[in-house]
């Protein structure tokens, strides 16, 4: 079957709110950066310009080429961050970024789509699995070799972004033991840090206690739920270790403030007291575009960056924000139907992982901006300043478009 024509079947409404948020952000830059000598909303202007051409190379080739070589992608990807402990470039403190002049390249925004495209690849064989155990491993890890490459640079925002896969992967087949173990160990890793250890494993050993004689379950089930209490007890054991050693101090003072067991508004909680107070100030309208003293004053920290949303609240109001809000979940929810829609397992494992990836980037950026998740560098998809992250999330959507505008067949 010959490829159809672009032009005419590309979804023109992804297109056309890609255009909108790209365009919005980039006036949040302008806007957050104006009074910069560094001139950012220059050069983020010259990011969106390079993506014009990004996109038509992306569209002229033959959507079977992202499936044929898939697994080539994702191993390039792999070396470009493995090459990161050689020959990076250390910014912050993190050696997440290559050196190219002037420039700046980060190898883990692009890691995302090769990911994805891996993770489609495996899951597009019709032999493949996930009740199987030994293909759970597979599929596992095709997700967490990248992770492991991105943790130590450190970089535990990327490092994050990945655990949205897991999800992709229930989709896919993936027992849902996995995701309530997540689920579960995040719970009782913040519920040890509000309350002591023994208050937490009795809640265990009640909650396990209840649903054994719910269940009426047999005396084998007596043995697994004992094996059960028992794991969940040596982790709740353990985390009071990994928070005081393996999580760096900066880390535990943040979790400390979101738990409200630390006010710092003039350390590490700066960043988030400010941001919530520029956000707020904003009102339901906004204090119309250049006109937010927050963002003239220079009082949020990375607001060009992390904390480009804080403009958007301070200038726009909150239904402004309340537009950027809806913008968002209306290209995951129609990236979703488009992957619903798709003829081959391929490309509609494809387009649920960009949906994914999109909307963690969305949810944990605003959450970390209103102070309800702790501060770990997570752009805030086509508004953030960066090259790397802009061609990066352009680059992960298109591809899915391209495969979405041919309908690309199995072979």
């Amino acid at each position: 079957m010959k490829n159809q024509s672009i032009k005419k079947n590309l979804d023109w409404i992804c297109v056309i709110i890609y255009i909108l948020l790209v365009s919005m952000g980039w006036l949040n830059i302008l806007s957050s950066s104006f009074s910069s000598p560094d001139e950012t909303y220059q050069k983020q202007l010259v990011f969106i310009a390079l993506t014009i051409p990004l996109i038509f190379i992306i569209l002229a080739i033959d959507g079977k080429v992202y499936e044929k070589y898939a697994s080539i992608f994702f191993a390039i990807s792999l070396l470009s961050l493995a090459g990161l402990f050689v020959f990076g470039k250390t910014i912050a403190g993190q050696r997440c970024w290559y050196g190219i002049g002037s420039f700046t390249l980060q190898p883990s925004e692009f890691a995302k789509a090769a990911t994805s495209l891996a993770i489609a690849k495996y899951l597009s064989d019709p032999q493949i699995n996930l009740k199987e155990v030994n293909r759970q491993v597979q599929a596992l890890a095709i997700v967490f070799l990248p992770v492991l490459l991105i943790l130590p640079q450190p970089d535990p925002g990327s490092a994050l972004i990945y655990s949205i896969f897991i999800i992709v992967l229930f989709r896919e087949g993936l027992p849902a033991w996995y995701v309530w173990t997540g689920f579960i160990a995040i719970l009782l890793f913040v519920l040890t840090l509000i309350l002591e250890p023994q208050y937490v494993i009795l809640m265990a050993l009640a909650t396990i206690v209840i649903i054994h004689i719910k269940s009426r379950i047999g005396n084998r089930n007596i043995v697994l739920s004992g094996i059960l209490f028992a794991l969940i007890s040596g982790f709740v054991l353990s985390v009071s270790y990994v928070f005081e050693h393996v999580f760096k101090q900066h880390h535990r003072d943040r979790f400390n403030i979101l738990l409200g067991k630390t006010v710092d508004l003039k350390g590490i909680g700066y960043n988030t007291n400010q941001s919530e107070i520029a956000i707020g100030s904003g009102g339901w309208f906004g204090k119309g575009f250049l006109e937010g003293t927050q963002t003239k004053g220079g009082f949020v920290p990375e607001q060009h960056t992390d904390y480009i949303f804080t403009t958007v609240g301070e200038e726009w109001g909150f239904i402004g924000s309340l537009v950027v809000i809806v913008l968002f979940v209306s290209l995951f929810l129609r990236v979703i139907y488009l992957a619903e829609r798709q003829k081959t397992k391929f490309s509609r494992v494809y387009g649920y992982c960009v949906a994914g990836i999109l909307f963690i980037h969305f949810f944990v950026n605003i959450a970390m901006v209103v102070g309800i998740f702790p501060t770990i560098g997570v752009p805030l998809p086509f508004f953030s300043y960066g090259g790397s992250g802009l061609w990066g999330f352009t680059i992960l959507l298109f591809i899915f478009l391209k495969m979405d505008a041919n309908k690309v067949n199995e072979w």
